[in-house]
Parts: structure tokens; C-alpha cells; sequence
């Protein structure tokens, strides 16, 4: 094991038998074996996904004996989405945000950190496509991934429609709309959705929420992604607690 890094068909059921918390697993592509079958067997069980990848992936990753399996044991315990939003408190405007292809780990961290200071509910990653939930994570959120919930889904899209089944309004973050985050109404339950910094939110998300954009000088095309999206938590508070006042 290095870090937070597991490696062996055996060491991993282990793990997940003892009920870790799995981040990712990758298996090798066309892996077979009695082993292999009911490590796939027991990852049915348990409802968790794999991504199968060519063997130059894992020996990309360790250099180690990996028999074709090799895994990320997350420092936290994913929660289930109904079961925040059951435990959510609606009596006054509550916020999500929802991270839409955010891969590298230090913006990930800093968002987490954020998202804390600015007392959002929980925040909403996908399986796939998400930054790995790592030691730079933990150090770059200062300690705050400790602090929020952390749901794991297996498609964003799904969790829109869920977030919006609790009247919660949903936006994205996006360079791709004339409207401005200074116009938007964040007094009410709120979900940002923001996107990666390359190609932003995918079109599907951006099809089925609300489009707002950080106004800014055109000297330069775009912020980094934990830094717009502290712009938009703080502005979203500054509303709730102007609206709070009056």
C-alpha cells in the first residue's frame, strides 16, 4: 500500500470486505482468473464501479505486483444524496454544489475548502471524471473535507433532477450565456454546478439549469475554477444575508 493506494486482488476485497471506503478501482482490460471473478463478483455486491484500463495504466500507477487490480481507499465516507437531503433543514435557503469534471486534485481541495467557509450543505461529485479523493486533497482543503458531506453519484444529470424534486434551483457556471451572477436569485435553495476548466459543464447539465457568468474584464478569458466558484458562493450568501436584513 502507498498512501492511500491498494494493489493485489486479495488486498482489495479485503479492503471493501472491511468496509473501506473505495474512491476509484481500475481493472485491467479482459482480466480473467477465479480471483478476478469473484473480486467482479463481489464489487456487484457492494454496488461499486470499476473502470476497466489497458495494463500500461497500472503499471503507470505502481510498479508493484498489481495482479490487475489496483485501488484508492478514499480519507472519507461517501454519503448517499437522499440521505442529506432527508437530513437537510429547508426552513431557511440551503445550497449544493455539484462538480462536473473537476479532475485536478488541488482544485478540488481549494473548492472544498470554500465550500465549507461559505457553509454550503454538501457537495455532489460524480464517480467518474472527478478528481481522486487523495492526501493533496485533504491537505489543500485544510482540513475542510473533514467538515462536509461528500456524495458520490453515478450521473450528475440524475442528481439535478433530484436536487430539483426539492425545489432546489439549480445553476451552472458557464462563459456560454449574457447573464450575470449580480442578477441571479440565490435567495432561495440553490445549487451550483461548476465545470471543468477546459470544457466547462457539459451541455446536458447546461440544457437543464439556469446559465450565469462572472462578469470580468475581457483582458483575460477565465478564472480558475476554485476561484470562480468563490466568487459565486459568497455573492449567493451576500444575497441571503442582505434579503435576511430587509
Amino acid at each position: 500500500m502507498k498512501n492511500n493506494m491498494i494493489y493485489g486482488i486479495h488486498p482489495v476485497e479485503e479492503a471493501i470486505k472491511t468496509g473501506k471506503s473505495i474512491d476509484k478501482i481500475f481493472i485491467q482490460k479482459g482480466l480473467k482468473g477465479k480471483g478476478s471473478n469473484e473480486l467482479m463478483h463481489l464489487l456487484q455486491e457492494k454496488g461499486i464501479n470499476y473502470k476497466s484500463v489497458p495494463i500500461e495504466k497500472l503499471n503507470r500507477l505502481t510498479r508493484e505486483n498489481h495482479q490487475g487490480v489496483v485501488a484508492f481507499i478514499s480519507p472519507v465516507s461517501f454519503e448517499n444524496l437522499e440521505d442529506i437531503l432527508e437530513k437537510t433543514n429547508f426552513e431557511k435557503p440551503v445550497s449544493f454544489l455539484l462538480l462536473d469534471g473537476i479532475t485536478d486534485t488541488r482544485n478540488f481541495g481549494a473548492i472544498i475548502r470554500t465550500a465549507v467557509a461559505a457553509d454550503v450543505q454538501a457537495i455532489i461529485i460524480p464517480e467518474n471524471n472527478s478528481a481522486p479523493v487523495n492526501d493533496e486533497v485533504v491537505k489543500t482543503s485544510a482540513g475542510g473535507i473533514f467538515k462536509i458531506p461528500i456524495a458520490k453519484v453515478k450521473h450528475l444529470k440524475d442528481a439535478i433532477f433530484l436536487l430539483q424534486s426539492y425545489d432546489i434551483n439549480i445553476f451552472s457556471a458557464t462563459e456560454k450565456t449574457n447573464n450575470s451572477i449580480y442578477d441571479a436569485d440565490f435567495k432561495q435553495h440553490t445549487g451550483i454546478i461548476m465545470g471543468n476548466e477546459g470544457k466547462g459543464v457539459q451541455k446536458s447539465l447546461l440544457n437543464i439549469s439556469e446559465k450565469i457568468k462572472i462578469p470580468m474584464s475581457d483582458k483575460i478569458d477565465s478564472l480558475n475554477v476554485s476561484v470562480a466558484c468563490g466568487i459565486i458562493l459568497f455573492e449567493m450568501n451576500r444575497q441571503r444575508a442582505r434579503f435576511a436584513r430587509s
